[in-house]
């Protein structure tokens, strides 16, 4: 079912209304994207019906400036912090490791040796799922090959991130920063920013073959559930015009670090990512959801992995029912009078609709963990939220 059939089905409407609170209500806005300089267009149209897009010229700093007819904020001494590399905030970050520790934390070797295509070259982990997707760690790819294979389809990627209120504020610099560095370099990329405030916006410009889209809550939406408003967000924006402009896009939680490039060996048409804790693990211990009830539910003894919400991808359309799922479970979750978590929802969804790749804890390991030894280099770190930025 396509999203819009959904739209005219009053599913979001009856959301707005199972999730309004008594102290006010919320409803759907729209949202205004700025399209920034960097950005080689492909025959692609690049204003889209239904979304206002304003040119920018200059950095965007200087717009901002302009925009504020010439009131300069006033900074306090010493609250910028001074900026550090990546990979020294994750090797500080990692407490107690030893040398050898942080070298797995090290930036990923370019060396290509591996042969051809994905190939079973590490025994030691799981390299191929039960019904044969690919799951991929360092070691198992050739960087050269792929880059041969996909540097002639004229591909453009996307990258969505939602961040709002003090999330922005703690996370979305360093996390642009570092994207544009690591994130599919070489190929067009398109970063799809939501915030709440334009001011939010970091002095982050967009790299050769890349394109700022940022977009706006008109009005401040709070919703009970964070990462209701932030798929919810993301499927409109799919629908109006992102499904259009990309040939894959991902989601990514704003607390994560690049360290060494992502690149089109993540390429798929549903791509998940494993969760860095769970995955060593049993599956009799996987929090799933175990309540009947609700729309999440997966039973005791099924499942395959448990995956992690902070890192989804795929082709415009499966992310969108990816989408379209979650929200009618919530729907389901609501008239039941249960809540049931984002992950969970995500989770349950995967087990119904496999994905067709699987990316290794290496592309999202959690800092205050210790590396095994299965990790051997760390490709996107988390930050936890419970601590501040060091």
């Amino acid at each position: 079912m396509q999203l819009g059939a959904m739209v005219k089905e009053n599913l979001w409407w009856q959301l707005e209304n199972a999730a309004r609170q008594p102290s006010g209500t919320w409803s759907v806005r729209g949202s205004c994207g700025l399209l920034l300089p960097g950005y080689h267009h492909s025959s692609r149209d690049p204003c889209p019906t239904g979304v206002r897009l304003l040119t920018v010229r200059g950095s965007w700093k200087s717009f901002r400036e302009r925009r504020s007819r010439g009131r300069r904020r006033q900074a306090s001494p010493g609250v910028r912090e001074q900026r550090c590399c990546p990979q020294h905030w994750l090797q500080t970050a990692v407490r107690g490791c030893s040398d050898s520790g942080r070298s797995r934390l090290s930036c990923s070797q370019t060396s290509e040796q591996e042969p051809p295509g994905l190939k079973r070259r590490r025994p030691d982990v799981i390299t191929t799922t039960d019904w044969l997707a690919p799951v991929i760690w360092e070691g198992t790819f050739n960087r050269r090959v792929l880059g041969k294979h996909y540097r002639n389809r004229n591909l453009t990627m996307g990258l969505a991130v939602f961040a709002i209120g003090r999330i922005a504020d703690q996370y979305l610099e360093r996390f642009l920063e570092s994207a544009k560095k690591h994130f599919m370099t070489g190929y067009r990329v398109v970063f799809y920013i939501t915030v709440d405030d334009l001011d939010k916006m970091p002095d982050v410009d967009p790299g050769p073959l890349q394109t700022f889209q940022v977009f706006t809550l008109r009005e401040e939406i709070w919703w009970q559930d964070f990462n209701l408003l932030r798929m919810r967000n993301l499927g409109e924006h799919i629908v109006q015009h992102i499904q259009g402009e990309v040939d894959f896009l991902f989601s990514m939680a704003t607390n994560q670090i690049f360290q060494s490039d992502v690149g089109v060996e993540t390429l798929g048409a549903s791509v998940a990512q494993l969760h860095a804790w769970w995955y060593f693990k049993s599956t009799k211990d996987f929090p799933y959801e175990r309540r009947r009830r609700s729309a999440a539910y997966i039973p005791y003894g099924k499942g395959d992995f448990y995956y992690d919400s902070a890192f989804v991808g795929g082709t415009p359309q499966q992310v969108l029912n990816l989408i379209e799922e979650y929200l009618k479970g919530v729907l389901q979750d609501k008239q039941n009078g249960l809540n049931s978590s984002y992950e969970n929802h995500l989770n349950k969804y995967f087990f119904l609709n496999k994905p067709t790749k699987l990316l290794s804890p290496e592309y999202n390991w959690d800092v205050t963990f210790y590396p095994p030894p299965q990790v051997q280099f760390v490709k996107v770190a988390q930050h936890p939220k419970r601590r501040p930025w060091p």
